[in-house]
């Protein structure tokens, strides 16, 4: 036991420089070394059977900190919430845009319902519920390309009824007249 400690004593510097390369800070990586040698003893003590490769599982469990490490980070790079306060409101606190996805809402319910039942099946299964698409297929018990091609139409059909509103402007909103 002793003896595998002082084996693994010689990696240390290259166990730092290691971490260092990817930490680039000297102090974490320090930190990380000595957790990779505590873990390394807890796993001594522990562990049924003896350490063969040494080097090789102090990289493993300098590697799973590192991984560790890197998604603590993640998690802990949002905003505080007081910064999310100060933040202005989304737009669709606005009754123009909230008008305006409405519109669009009716607009892309009305294309889906002008498609063929077998389509709108299809494309309400996979695009809306989530089902991928060869669960699709194997309940409606159609092929998957046929399922991929009954979403496309209706993504085109979507697609052309929006842009088909959009070219054709509304017209404006009589105005009451100035007295």
């Amino acid at each position: 036991m002793w003896l595998e400690c002082i084996v693994a004593a010689r990696y240390y510097l290259e166990l730092f420089n290691f971490c260092n390369r990817y930490l680039r800070d000297r102090a974490l990586a320090q930190d990380i070394v000595q957790e990779v040698y505590a873990r390394f003893a807890a796993f001594e003590r522990h562990g049924a059977q003896p350490v063969v490769e040494v080097r090789g599982l102090l990289y493993q469990i300098a590697r799973n900190l590192l991984v560790d490490h890197h998604r603590q980070q993640i998690v802990r790079a949002h905003d505080s919430d007081d910064v999310l306060l100060e933040m202005p409101a989304p737009d669709a606190d606005n009754p123009e845009v909230a008008y305006a996805a409405t519109q669009r809402m009716r607009l892309l319910v009305a294309a889906i319902e002008n498609l063929p039942p077998r389509c709108r099946e299809a494309f309400v299964l996979h695009r809306i519920e989530g089902l991928p698409q060869a669960e699709v297929a194997q309940r409606m018990g159609i092929s998957r390309n046929m399922v991929e091609r009954h979403v496309m139409i209706a993504v085109a059909a979507c697609r052309k009824r929006l842009r088909d509103t959009t070219e054709a402007p509304e017209p404006a909103p009589a105005r009451p007249e100035k007295i």
